[in-house]
């Protein structure tokens, strides 16, 4: 049993080394033009695999990254980006496959470099236009306070005189009911079901509120 699994692992151990020796041997036999590209097609594809799986899981989306709350102080959003990370890694990644493709064909180094950089450029594009699509879909969900200013709304918990106590309203913004606290700087509390208007974003997700004159 024991001479069996030392054979197996000896097995392989040789099978491992042949296929080192083959890679070696087919890598050394290419042209300094051809390692270069198999080099940066490679990398970039490992680089490349490792941001989408990041992204997709929400871990590495630093391009488009959002706030981590549902609201937002401002709408000063990332607009469309050329030069991202990832757009160079996808650059990168395609000009190097395509280079390699193109000395597989027998061009010329001029044609190859030109058709690969072509390449590349067309990636490059294509891959921060779908991040940018990206980023503004996450962004169409959330909250942008200042969208609150002047709509009117109703108190659903009390809000204190003089911004002694902070209540919450019922509002309607960017097409959803939703609950947000408030501060008035009215002389007399705010009851429950009294209609406000809002004047002011005194921070990231607190509203000053007044009362609406009958």
């Amino acid at each position: 049993m024991i001479n069996n699994l030392v054979f197996n692992q000896y097995l392989v151990y040789s099978d491992t080394y042949l296929k080192m020796c083959f890679m070696k041997e087919f890598f050394e036999e290419m042209s300094a033009l051809e390692q270069t590209y198999w080099i940066i097609a490679l990398v970039g594809s490992i680089v490349f695999l490792i941001i989408f799986i990041l992204t997709f899981i929400g871990g590495g989306d630093a391009d488009m990254e959002a706030d981590a709350s549902d609201f937002e102080a401002d709408d000063g959003g990332v607009g469309f980006q050329f030069f991202t990370f990832k757009g160079i890694v996808a650059f990168f990644t395609i000009f190097g496959w395509s280079g390699v493709t193109c000395i597989d064909n027998g061009l010329s180094t001029t044609a190859t470099l030109i058709i690969s950089t072509i390449a590349g450029l067309i990636m490059m594009v294509l891959t921060s236009l779908l991040f940018y699509w990206m980023h503004k879909l996450s962004e169409s969900g959330t909250l942008k306070m200042k969208n609150a200013v002047g709509v009117i709304c109703e108190v659903y918990l009390p809000i204190g005189a003089k911004r002694s106590k902070m209540g919450k309203v019922q509002i309607k913004v960017q097409g959803s009911l939703r609950e947000l606290e408030a501060i008035t700087d009215e002389e007399e509390d705010l009851k429950t079901g009294t209609m406000v208007k809002v004047t002011e974003i005194v921070s990231a997700e607190i509203l000053l509120v007044e009362k609406i004159s009958k």
